[in-house]
């Protein structure tokens, strides 16, 4: 019951933040100079027991490509209906993106994870590159591959 609670918790701090208990977090993504093409990301939060929980951005359009996303896809079966209405372009190499979601206090300072998978055409894909506690101080680390840092405030 607890996995249920937690995608409610999200879902519901996404969808009408007015209703739940949220706060804004501004999270960037600054990705490397890797000399391909646009990346796509897929940024979503895992439980304290380490079992998928929600989606919160997905950056590239074109759903085709989500399967290179490989620990996303694994751990949404898939389904490209957790992405519905969050989705924007791909990052190019060199750029950043930032984006301000509110995000359920129930989620901070409670074994709650962020993870940042990243794929790129003709690229070798980079599953769970970062992975950060959520914390309300905020936290920040280096990708291994295409990603130069993640933060969140």
């Amino acid at each position: 019951m607890k996995p249920l609670a937690a995608i409610l918790a999200l879902s519901t701090a996404l969808t009408l933040p007015a209703i739940a208990l949220a706060r804004p977090v501004t999270l960037t993504t600054t990705l490397n100079d890797y000399g391909g093409e646009g990346a796509y990301l897929a940024l979503y939060v895992t439980d304290p027991q380490g079992a998928y929980a929600g989606s919160l951005w997905m950056a590239g359009g074109k759903s085709k490509y989500y399967d290179s996303l490989s620990g996303w896809y694994r751990a949404t079966g898939g389904d490209t209906r957790q992405v519905d209405g969050i989705t924007g372009a791909s990052v190019g190499a060199g750029r950043t993106l930032e984006i301000t979601l509110d995000l359920a206090d129930a989620l901070f300072d409670a074994g709650y994870t962020l993870h940042v998978d990243a794929a790129v055409e003709d690229m070798r894909d980079s599953p769970n590159e970062v992975a950060l506690p959520l914390t309300a101080a905020g936290a920040s680390a280096s990708g291994s591959r295409y990603i130069a840092s993640v933060s969140y405030r």
